[in-house]
């Protein structure tokens, strides 16, 4: 079996499954990030995530055999996108330094929610989405009143992270290669990329072995397991779906935030919760008809 039928045999696990896969991980990876944050500049941690993650991705799918067999557009998207992904960690670590979390959280999810909303055309759609945006805000919380800098940190890895489902998801469907060989090439152009912005800050972790292990466990909770998960999902949803299902990602957040860090949520995080839950039970994709067969000749 090749690479590509590798990675999309298995099918009949429902693509809403990987989201949870993503959806949990993406939450433990900055768990790791709260001990490196004490040892390495914020930079620094944003370097050792791609960098660790790239030489997990090199070792795995050998990515630059990937790179080779696309055309010139294929490989403009993929540069495009390892770019996109060393500027939006850069900025979402800049921003949690200066913003708490969920107030970074809570900006991120606005364009990912504007996503889901060109794509729901149907009343449910537009009920579910209705009921999720509330959801999303009461869970994170937002506070615009905080610091300006911050803020512009917080909405430009928003809209990078709108960028990243897009160029996802259009990866995921390329036939010439399978997503997730894309993600691992992707991600080595990351790295290169984030070098110049992270790497001198990244340099006095390399000798303290328990900055580079909490690097490892940033990069394979946070940029491996999750992006892998994403490119499964995406193979088999429609990236409005997969955009209203990123809003479950607070209250993902939520449940880590109870399980590990005993923070019992209040009133306003349950009420966000239950109405972020009733929008993904309510949504439902819009079904495409098949393309009409070309008769022969």
């Amino acid at each position: 079996m090749s690479s590509d039928a590798a990675v999309r045999a298995p099918v009949r696990v429902p693509p809403h499954l990987y989201f949870v896969v993503s959806a949990v991980f993406h939450y433990l990876g900055p768990a790791f990030a709260v001990l490196l944050f004490a040892r390495v500049d914020v930079l620094g941690v944003a370097w050792l995530r791609i960098a660790s993650a790239a030489v997990v991705f090199a070792a795995w799918r050998r990515p630059w055999r990937a790179f080779g067999v696309l055309d010139s557009g294929g490989r403009r998207l993929l540069i495009a996108w390892g770019g996109v992904l060393a500027a939006m960690n850069a900025c979402f670590y800049t921003a949690i330094d200066r913003l708490p979390l969920a107030t970074v959280a809570a900006i991120e999810f606005v364009p990912v929610i504007a996503i889901a909303a060109l794509g729901a055309r149907t009343p449910r759609n537009a009920l579910a989405l209705a009921l999720a945006a509330p959801g999303v805000y009461l869970l994170t919380g937002v506070r615009l009143g905080a610091e300006p800098l911050g803020l512009a940190f917080a909405f430009a890895n928003a809209v990078l992270f709108a960028l990243y489902i897009v160029l996802a998801d259009r990866v995921a469907k390329r036939p010439q290669i399978s997503g997730i060989d894309g993600l691992a090439a992707a991600m080595l152009i990351a790295a290169v990329v984030v070098t110049p912005i992270g790497g001198r800050q990244a340099a006095p972790a390399l000798g303290d072995p328990v900055a580079l292990l909490a690097g490892a466990g940033v990069g394979i909770s946070s940029s491996v397991i999750p992006y892998v998960a994403d490119q499964l999902a995406l193979a088999h949803l429609a990236r409005a779906t997969y955009a209203l299902m990123v809003s479950l990602l607070p209250a993902t957040a939520t449940a880590i935030g109870i399980a590990v860090l005993s923070q019992v949520p209040g009133v306003a995080d349950v009420a966000g919760l239950a109405l972020v839950v009733a929008g993904v039970a309510l949504h439902r994709p819009v079904v495409k008809p098949p393309p009409a067969s070309v008769a022969q000749p």
